[in-house]
């Protein structure tokens, strides 16, 4: 048996994103792995704790028995406190200790990948102990670990990968919860239309249209007189949907049309990452 031809994209994003984190963080010095990044309250040292402690649990690895300290002012939700576990029990690790434990997990987390064979609907328990089909964990994932590459990428100075094969899982993570964001949470009114055009690296325009009922779906198709209109590089779209800059400091990055009260409701709840 081998992996399901509909998860191998996913395994291959997985495997470009991590092997990148490994070239990029193998050569830094001890001082290097204390560098922040653009993800609220992390270092680089942290960024590489989490892949390593996602990926351990994904094995099946049991989690570490740690209690957090009462201050980490980042950590605000259950969800952050869940995550923030195997953050902090790697925080006195060595940069040695560091590339050595995310060398051995990327070895055998792509074992397993080689040698999964279960159907993609298979329930498993996902990161944050969600259950979900395999097929979902796999490309939640493979979105997770890109967009931490990114985040090290920013960190360290070194960019690129903006169209790897994790940039376009991410691109379609953020564009299949945008319905919801331009009709639930920034409440466009019925019977509108909101576009977003989107340049760079990774290119799309897509229309959120919002029916009689209040429900939203999206399209490729351009809409003729939109209540707003969006435009942006492809950076600026993943940052703000990743919750690493607000839409005030991309301000000089967005070009916006249309209703700005709509505008600010959908900038304001883009952020889709907990």
């Amino acid at each position: 048996m081998s992996l399901h031809p509909s998860l191998q994209s996913s395994a291959d994003a997985w495997t470009h994103s991590v092997e990148a984190i490994s070239e990029l963080v193998t050569p830094l010095t001890e001082g290097e792995w204390n560098r922040a990044t653009p993800c609220p309250g992390w270092s680089v040292r942290d960024i590489v704790s989490h892949v390593i402690g996602v990926d351990c649990e994904m094995l099946g690895d049991p989690r570490p028995i740690h209690s957090l300290p009462r201050d980490l002012y980042h950590v605000q939700t259950e969800a952050q406190r869940y995550q923030e576990v195997q953050v902090d029990v790697r925080r006195h690790h060595t940069a040695p200790e560091m590339v050595s434990e995310l060398e051995y997990t990327i070895i055998r987390r792509s074992r397993h990948l080689r040698n999964e064979s279960r159907d993609p609907e298979t329930i498993v328990r996902g990161p944050r102990g969600i259950e979900e089909t395999l097929e979902f964990a796999l490309r939640r994932r493979a979105f997770d670990i890109w967009v931490h590459e990114q985040d090290l990428r920013t960190a360290l100075g070194k960019p690129g990968n903006l169209d790897s094969p994790g940039a376009h899982i991410t691109r379609d993570m953020v564009l299949a919860v945008l319905p919801k964001i331009v009709a639930k949470d920034a409440g466009a009114p019925a019977n509108s239309a909101v576009v977003f055009d989107v340049h760079g690296p990774v290119e799309f325009l897509r229309t959120v249209r919002v029916d009689a009922q209040g429900k939203g779906t999206i399209d490729g198709s351009p809409s003729l007189g939109p209540a707003a209109t969006l435009s942006m590089d492809w950076e600026t779209f993943v940052r703000l949907a990743c919750g690493r800059v607000t839409p005030d400091a991309a301000s000089d990055r967005l070009k916006t049309e249309g209703d700005p009260a709509l505008v600010t409701a959908i900038l304001t709840a883009m952020t889709i990452t907990p």
